[in-house]
Parts: structure tokens; C-alpha cells; sequence
């Protein structure tokens, strides 16, 4: 790993949390409805789990998490951006599959690729943008 300009050691961005009511249910969710796999579900500590899950070959993973006191509680924008290489056929999927989605994919024309929101089960907001 090379040094950065401002000194630090940081290489990539490898996980992102998304705060979630029920881990069980998340984790059905983003493997058995949008075909993630599973890259972890390890327990630690008193009684948590650490359950991590990504689209198959994708680098960055998401962290299924439950919400800290006072910290963030589910249903939120997360500002996840997922990249689709035919996003026509993955809307048309999620919907097929009951996943709340917006109504359709937005075209705005280039340079801005198409794109559409869904929301998890637990309202959580991830974007897809299509790869065209």
C-alpha cells in the first residue's frame, strides 16, 4: 500500500453500514431478492453480529447493521449508488419481486445515466444507475 499525499494509508472504500430493524429480514433482502452474496455473518461481542453482504464480484460491501442508541435508525437516503449493466431488466426485476421502486427509470440524457431509486424493507434508499 503506497502512501497518500496528506499521509495517510487509506486504499479504497470497502464497506458501507446500512442501519436495519431486523438483521434476519435485511439479509434475505439484499441476498434472496437482489442476489447479493453473503461475504460475512460472524457473531462478536454480547449478542451482535457483523453481516456483511455484495453484489457477487463487486469490491465495496454493505454492512447490515443494527442502529447504535442515538445513532441512525432505519429508513434513510444512504447515498449507495449501485451500478446496473442493463437497468431496463433490473427495474423491470425489482418490481416483479415486490421491491419498492420508483415508478420508472428517470432518462435526463448525457451525460447523466439513467437511473432509478428502491428502498429496502426498511425503507433504506439506495439509487441503481445504469452502465450505458
Amino acid at each position: 500500500m503506497t502512501e497518500t499525499a496528506k499521509g495517510t494509508h487509506f486504499s479504497e472504500v470497502g464497506r458501507i453500514a446500512v442501519t436495519v430493524a431486523d438483521q434476519d429480514r435485511a439479509l434475505e433482502f439484499y441476498v434472496g431478492t437482489l442476489g447479493f452474496e453473503k461475504r460475512a455473518d460472524i457473531p462478536f461481542g454480547d449478542g451482535h453480529r457483523w453481516i456483511e453482504v455484495a453484489p457477487a464480484g463487486g469490491h465495496a460491501g454493505i454492512a447490515l447493521v443494527l442502529p447504535q442508541e442515538g445513532g441512525q435508525a432505519p429508513g434513510y437516503a444512504t447515498g449507495i449508488i449501485l451500478t446496473s449493466e442493463d437497468i431496463d431488466a433490473d427495474h423491470a426485476a425489482l418490481r416483479s419481486r415486490g421491491v419498492d421502486t420508483d415508478p420508472e427509470v428517470q432518462r435526463w440524457g448525457a451525460p447523466v445515466p439513467p437511473m432509478f431509486s428502491f428502498r429496502d424493507g426498511d425503507g433504506n434508499v439506495l439509487m441503481v444507475v445504469g452502465n450505458e
